[in-house]
Formats: C-alpha cells, sequence, structure tokens
C-alpha cells in the first residue's frame, strides 16, 4: 500500500472500511486470477494476464501463466473489471412485513435489511457503495469492515440536512455532529423533490455554510439538487457531487464542469423501481399520485439532461442509481439504460462506474482500478459488456479486499 499524506487522510477519515486488511481477506492466502480479457477501470484493456493477489491487494500483473500464488483462479473464459461503485443507494430502505415501505421500523429490523439489500447488492458486482444514508448503516459498515459480514464496502452520511436543520449555524453545527459521530459523507438538500417540483431549498449563504464546515473537516458534501439554481449554489459552494440533476440545462452542466464539481444524475433505476412498486409506496409520507406523475414527467427531462452531459467537455459524471426499496441489487439496470437509451458508450458507462466514482469518493488511489497496490475489488461476467453492456448484469465472481465471495459457473447465477 502507497503511503502518502492523501492515504493517511483517507484512512483517518474511514477507519478499517479501507485501510486494514481483514483477517477474512488475509487468510485467502496468495491468489492468481488467470485471465484472458481485463477492463481495467480506466477504458483500457489487458489481455492475457495473471493478476496476483495478496493481503487483500493486487501484488503485481504479469503475462499469462506466470504468476505465482496458492491457488489459481481461472476466468479465461469471462471478461474481468475492477468491482463496480455505486455512489447513491440508501442501503437501508425496504418493504415491511405487509409489503409496504416500512416507515419507523426499530434499528434493529432496518439494520438486517441494510445487511440484506448490501448482500443483493455485493452478488451483483458492487463491492463499494455510498449510502446517502440513515443512522443503520453505521454499524452495519462497521460489520462489513470487519469481515464477519459478506457485503460491500459502505460509506455513509448517516442521515442529511436541510432547510429544515437551520440556518448557517445550525448547519455547521449539524456537519460537526455528523462528523464527530464518523459519518464519511455529508448529505444535503438543496432543492425539493422531483414529486414536489425540484424547487430550491437553501439559500447561498447556508450552502456555503454547509459545504465549507465539511471541506473545513476533510469531509466531502454531495447535495440533492434537481434544478439550475440550486445545482449553482452548490457548486459555487464548493460542495463535492451534485446528486439528481434532472431538470439541468446545458449552461449549468458547463458551469458544474467549469468548477470540478461532480455530477450524479439518477434517471432510470429510481423512476422504474417507484413505477414497479407504486402501490408499495402510495400513499405513504409524499408519495401522492400527483407526486408519480411529476416522477413520469421528469422521466424524459432527466434523459435529455443526462444526454447533454455527455457532450460536456470535461464535466465529472459518475454512476449513481438512488436505490431504494425494491432496487438494491437491481443498480446495473442504470449502466445499461445509459447505455441503451442515454448513448454513453460501454467503456464510459464502465469507467463511470469504476475509477470515476472512485474519484468523486476521494479514492481513486485506492478502488476502481485494477493496478498493483490497488485493493483486490474484482468481479468477472459471463460474455464482454464492453461490446453488450446487459452482460454486466450475468456476474460469476466477485472478490472483495481479496476475499472471493462469489463463484458460479453459466446458468447458475449468484
Amino acid at each position: 500500500m502507497k503511503t502518502t499524506r492523501r492515504t493517511v487522510a483517507v484512512c483517518a477519515a474511514i477507519g478499517l472500511l479501507l485501510c486494514s486488511s481483514t483477517g477474512a481477506a488475509a487468510q485467502e492466502g496468495t491468489v492468481v486470477l488467470r485471465t484472458s480479457k481485463v477492463v481495467d477501470g480506466t477504458g483500457q484493456l489487458l489481455v492475457d494476464r495473471d493478476i496476483v493477489v495478496r493481503d487483500g491487494r493486487i501484488a503485481e500483473i504479469v503475462a499469462a501463466g506466470e504468476g505465482v500464488g496458492d491457488r489459481v483462479e481461472d476466468l479465461r473464459d469471462m471478461t474481468v473489471l475492477p468491482g463496480l461503485i455505486d455512489t447513491h443507494v440508501h442501503a437501508g430502505w425496504h418493504f415491511d412485513a405487509d409489503g409496504r415501505l416500512a416507515r419507523g421500523s426499530d434499528m434493529e429490523v432496518r439494520v438486517l435489511h441494510a445487511a440484506e439489500n448490501a448482500y443483493a447488492m455485493l452478488l451483483a458486482g458492487f463491492t463499494t457503495v455510498q449510502s446517502l444514508g440513515g443512522r443503520e448503516d453505521g454499524p452495519l459498515a462497521a460489520a462489513l469492515a470487519r469481515g464477519t459480514l459478506p457485503g460491500p464496502r459502505i460509506l455513509t452520511s448517516l442521515g442529511s440536512v436541510s432547510a429544515n436543520t437551520g440556518g448557517p449555524d445550525e448547519l455547521r453545527l449539524a456537519v460537526r455532529d455528523f462528523a464527530a459521530r464518523g459519518a464519511h459523507v455529508i448529505k444535503i438538500f438543496g432543492s425539493e423533490s422531483i414529486r414536489t417540483g425540484g424547487a430550491p431549498t437553501l439559500s447561498q449563504a447556508q450552502l456555503d455554510a454547509a459545504c465549507g464546515e465539511a471541506a473545513a473537516l476533510g469531509l466531502r458534501a454531495v447535495v440533492h439538487a434537481h434544478g439550475n439554481e440550486s445545482a449553482r449554489r452548490a457548486s459555487r459552494a464548493g460542495c463535492t457531487t451534485i446528486e439528481h440533476g434532472a431538470l439541468l440545462d446545458r449552461e449549468t452542466l458547463e458551469f458544474l464542469a467549469d468548477r470540478g464539481t461532480f455530477y450524479d444524475p439518477n434517471i432510470h433505476l429510481i423512476f422504474q423501481n417507484y413505477f414497479d412498486n407504486e402501490a408499495r409506496y402510495l400513499g405513504i409520507g409524499g408519495y401522492t399520485q400527483e407526486g408519480f406523475d411529476q416522477m413520469r414527467a421528469a422521466v424524459p427531462r432527466a434523459l435529455e439532461a443526462f444526454r447533454a452531459a455527455l457532450t460536456v467537455p470535461g464535466l465529472k459524471t459518475v454512476f449513481g442509481t438512488d436505490a431504494v426499496a425494491g432496487a438494491h441489487g437491481r443498480n446495473a439496470e442504470e449502466l445499461i439504460y445509459r447505455v441503451r437509451e442515454g448513448g454513453q458508450s460501454p467503456l464510459d458507462a464502465l469507467t463511470s462506474a469504476t475509477s470515476l466514482a472512485a474519484e468523486s469518493l476521494a479514492l481513486e488511489d485506492e478502488i476502481g482500478l485494477i493496478r498493483p497496490g490497488w485493493m483486490a475489488d474484482i468481479i468477472a461476467v459471463e460474455g464482454d459488456p464492453t461490446e453488450t453492456i446487459e452482460a454486466i448484469q450475468d456476474v460469476r465472481f466477485v472478490m472483495k479486499s481479496g476475499r472471493v465471495v462469489q463463484r458460479s459457473g453459466p446458468g447458475e447465477g449468484p
């Protein structure tokens, strides 16, 4: 592992999530992954290589047949990629015993459902997710970091701040409280839901305070912002990422690119999952028939914003789904939609869910690439997703932090 001041800062921020090899990983010994085709996370292809994994990390990459280890995993009939990264999920959201969206469940129930959702995402090839996020994420992330449960690496906001939090001073205090409780990122609601029109809800001063305090504490800040004004305010405030942005125009997308603000459009799975499970949501909280109608109207606008984003030079468009109850494990459907309906190339889509997603999490020196020194988060799929993006759903092999957690043959499924 490279020891740099940046790495030390990341380790301090996320503790055992990345920077210590778990006992479970160490028990694997040295594993050689024998491959014929590797997509390395940058869009480059590696052919006929052995990936040597030791102590939870990629030790070296050599010509096929030259790797030496305690055992060999033969992946030559599959395409190998870095573990996928979803930068926006809600791990604890679930349906209750009556099949309806859960509200007010006990912490123990929420943690158990979150663990189930996390495992579903891991089997789908997602070895890191950012959950934005509830208190249940804390104990789950700690258990996953210890290696006592199978699941992806979880970074979490543990909750969120919004207009209800108060003015600038109250927002700074709330950010400090989340930091003290171990949050890895600050989640900020800067606009209304798309179900109610997506208008701005925080002033420039409020966003300056929240994002400024997060930066002072070494934390990223991601902002729920659907419209142009809320996104611009967040970007001016130095916030890290705009989440959703379903109503953004090209001028605002260029504004984000100029300022280096990441853009995480959630354009398909969040909508499709709601429509698939409408009866399970309708009538609970803010889920009204009018709200569902607003979401249906937003689908083409969100797709239009995404297509525009692909044409903006320098805009860092990352991968996130906003997976809620009913969507966990379906995360790759968003990638397929981005390619088939959004017009993104398969390689660019895969890069958005690997190295670029890692960069948005400030973990580009740790995950998202198949490269010596990086964490051994590696998956293999049947078929070639660089040619047929749907192959990304046919996950046959998953290694997280050097530990094999999924292995199946054709037709077996995860």
